[in-house]
């Protein structure tokens, strides 16, 4: 079983639940949640946090229960993938992209939203990012989850230079096939074979970025087993995210 890290903050009372937990660390400001339910009261669509995979909730026996009618029981919580899911939404040119398209590179995938604090906060971390870890062949995917409009007049505004995807139900639905609800900003962190070694939910720092990337490096490198490193990097961000409880930063 992979190892985990959820650090608790005010708004976050309980552990967030997966079959297969990786690392996380909730973090997210009340602000973005307040941006992203207006987001989602401007569409009248079916509900956006589906699951990745098809599940039916479970019923209790009324065998248990004394005959009387069964009661229902919690749906079943959604896992994580082991690998980065497949789906396509379109660049800033309008064309369809998966992940797929970057197939054997290290990848930092960041869901984020033009409405989000923390997500603009994030972006030019990304993009220092992407440049000094270019000789490892790490690409950056930012995928904007928000109005294609918006999205596209922000990023020129900023001059956001790694590749962008867009989608707004489908930006959705492309959260929910990482296992997550989808609460900016996130970033997932895989390796070269397409396997999800981390992810981290809530605004991105310089020095969990590092960490992680070194793991990920030495994944790829064969000097370091998946779980190894998921293990290390559960262990790194929960001390750093006390240092940073305890110092206010």
């Amino acid at each position: 079983m992979y190892p985990r890290a959820i650090a608790d903050t005010p708004w976050h009372t309980a552990p967030m639940p997966w079959k297969r937990p990786l690392t996380l660390i909730a973090v997210t400001a009340v602000a973005a949640l307040a941006g992203y339910f207006s987001y989602r009261a401007a569409f009248v669509a079916r509900p956006a946090a589906t699951t990745a995979r098809a599940e039916t909730p479970a019923v209790a026996d009324s065998s248990l229960n004394g005959g009387n009618d069964p009661t229902p029981s919690p749906p079943p919580r959604r896992a994580i993938p082991d690998t980065l899911p497949q789906f396509a939404l379109k660049d800033r040119d309008g064309v369809p992209r998966t992940l797929a398209h970057w197939a054997g590179r290290p990848l930092l995938v960041n869901f984020w939203a033009t409405w989000c604090a923390p997500c603009r906060r994030e972006i030019p971390l990304l993009k220092a990012l992407r440049k000094e870890h270019a000789g490892e062949g790490l690409e950056v995917i930012g995928i904007a989850v928000d109005f294609r409009d918006d999205v596209l007049k922000y990023a020129a505004e900023i001059g956001l230079d790694y590749p962008l995807l867009i989608g707004e139900q489908d930006g959705l639905d492309a959260a929910a096939a990482f296992g997550l609800e989808p609460v900016f900003p996130f970033s997932v962190f895989s390796d070269r074979k397409g396997r999800i070694v981390a992810v981290r939910i809530g605004e991105l720092h310089a020095d969990e970025a590092a960490f992680i990337l070194a793991r990920v490096r030495d994944v790829d490198a064969g000097q370091l087993e998946l779980p190894v490193a998921q293990q290390q990097i559960a262990d790194k961000l929960r001390d750093l995210a006390a240092t940073r409880a305890q110092t206010g930063a």
